[in-house]
């Protein structure tokens, strides 16, 4: 599988929050086979949204690229097939 263009990322640690670099993205939940729906979220105007599966609190950190998280090592990697 390709990965996609959409960063996707996920809450595996169980953090209070996960602070991103991009406004548009997916929550996974934690790594498979514990994951949730891969679902699309949209801060739009905003710079913070709660995920509705997992409830992990995204907040938007223009110090941030599209893959970087904060804390580290919450961007979900698609493994090659």
């Amino acid at each position: 599988m390709a990965a996609p263009k959409t960063p996707h990322f996920h809450n595996s640690e169980g953090h209070r929050q996960v602070s991103i670099g991009v406004h548009e993205f997916q929550c996974v939940g934690a790594k498979p086979p514990f994951d949730h729906p891969h679902v699309f979220l949209d801060m739009g105007d905003d710079h913070e949204i709660v995920c509705p599966y997992c409830s992990t609190l995204y907040k938007y950190d223009e110090r941030l690229d599209a893959s970087e998280t904060s804390p580290a090592g919450c961007l979900f990697e698609f493994e090659d097939a």
